[in-house]
């Protein structure tokens, strides 16, 4: 039973979970409520770059905007689950690159989920942009889901013989 809940790299991954919800929350609460973004207006930090505010009513690049209290809760609950299935995916997990992974996910994705709780919506705010060409606003959360996904390809890319082998 233990096995099922917790493993070999559980605290690694609570670890590093914690340290990227605290980084994503942090940020976001000074943002919103220190500097207030909201009220100052966005701030450009670089010509390439700027801190502007965006609430994201959806799941990755927009996607699913949900207006309603109906939507806001059912993308809620599928954070829960997602949650869930990620630290019980983490328990099993076969090498540290992996552990890294998941735990760069979970955290992002508990920290836009307490975004969707106390807002109705993910705070979003950094803003790269160059000449024509820009990207999505998004936040610190997203970017460790994106790296916790980078780390899982290359893991199951590069592996080694071992994790190969199976």
């Amino acid at each position: 039973m233990t096995r099922r809940l917790w493993g070999p790299f559980s605290p690694a991954v609570a670890w590093i979970t914690l340290a990227g919800l605290i980084a994503d929350q942090a940020s976001k609460l000074w943002l919103l409520h220190g500097y207030g973004l909201a009220e100052r207006g966005g701030v450009a930090l670089a010509p390439f770059l700027d801190i502007v505010l965006v609430w994201n009513r959806g799941i990755s690049y927009g996607l699913f905007q949900q207006d309603g209290d109906a939507g806001r809760w059912a993308l809620a609950g599928f954070t829960v689950v997602a949650s869930v299935g990620i630290w019980i995916w983490s328990v099993h997990a076969e090498t540290r690159l992996q552990a890294l992974g998941l735990a760069l996910i979970l955290g992002g994705a508990i920290g836009n989920g307490i975004d969707r709780l106390a807002y109705g919506a993910v705070a979003d705010f950094v803003h790269f942009h160059v000449g024509d060409f820009s990207w999505y606003v998004f936040n610190l959360a997203d970017a460790w889901i994106v790296a916790g996904v980078a780390a899982l390809l290359y893991d199951w890319a590069f592996g080694g013989p071992k994790i190969a082998a199976k």
